[in-house]
């Protein structure tokens, strides 16, 4: 598929309707990766936690979620709604976050993602390398365990 015009913007609380029907669309439910609206609202309101959407002809198309405090930053989640995968809507996000978190003083960027995760190809593609790994840490509905594999990115100065 042809990469798209994507817009990139802020998000907050407001847009937590949108954040849920993202993340129930871009997200199987059997592997448990999927945050509550709670969860959401409770990061966001937190100190140096960042909401980003992608727009595609007035539709949104995805968000990203990280934090940074203290020199690091963590990319909390990131999710591209199906009909927009492969079309450029997650390296915008994910470029993005790297710039953000640049502008942030942060000089690395770390993430977690189920192991056989297809996200993976855009990871390494932006230059993450993987750094570790946690046996068992997604559950699903059905009770079945999935390994999540750790990645960083260094930054270096701005």
């Amino acid at each position: 598929m042809a990469t798209r015009l994507v817009t990139l913007r802020q998000g907050d609380a407001r847009d937590a309707g949108t954040v849920d029907a993202l993340m129930a669309a871009a997200f199987d439910p059997r592997f448990g990766e999927a945050w509550t609206r709670s969860q959401c609202l409770g990061v966001l309101a937190m100190p140096g936690v960042r909401l980003l959407l992608a727009i595609v002809d007035d539709e949104p198309a995805g968000f990203s979620l990280t934090r940074a405090i203290a020199g690091e930053a963590e990319l909390l989640l990131l999710a591209v709604a199906p009909p927009f995968r492969r079309t450029g809507v997650g390296r915008a996000l994910m470029e993005a976050v790297v710039a953000d978190c640049r502008i942030q003083d942060a000089t690395i960027l770390h993430l977690e993602v189920r192991a056989d995760n297809d996200a993976l190809y855009l990871y390494r593609a932006t230059g993450f390398a993987k750094v570790g790994e946690r046996r068992g840490y997604y559950r699903g509905r059905d009770g079945r365990q999935y390994d999540a594999h750790t990645y960083s990115l260094a930054l270096g100065s701005t």
